[in-house]
């Protein structure tokens, strides 16, 4: 399967690609639509090996260094400009039982918003 990203991403040079049909590799069940490749995807198959590499060894930056012979300063701004590349999903923290109790008796919410929040 790496064989199939890497020529996916020789053969697109960059370019946007929109999915039109995914198949599951276990049944015949498929899905048509309009799907983006995720982020990582996107990425050059550089950059990929790259990111591959940074996870593989825990986020060490002192073996990055090692694994490309390049400087601390190098693997940092490599780092930041595919971290400029990737889209970040924001989490929300769940409010605190404090704020969701508090909410509740100043009647900002119903007993039953305050258990649904509670339990998220």
């Amino acid at each position: 399967m790496p064989k199939d990203w890497q020529e996916l991403t020789k053969l697109t040079q960059g370019a946007s690609v929109v999915i039109e049909r995914v198949r599951l590799s276990d049944s015949d069940i498929a899905i048509e639509g309009s799907f983006d490749l995720p982020p990582l995807a996107r990425l050059s198959a550089e950059n990929q090996v790259f990111v591959m590499a940074f996870v593989r060894s825990h986020g060490s930056i002192k073996e990055m260094e090692n694994i490309f012979g390049i400087s601390y300063p190098t693997v940092k701004n490599r780092l930041d400009r595919l971290a400029q590349q990737l889209e970040f999903v924001e989490i929300v923290p769940a409010p605190a039982q404090a704020d969701v109790l508090q909410q509740l008796e100043n009647g900002e919410i119903t007993a039953a918003e305050a258990i649904e929040r509670l339990l998220a």
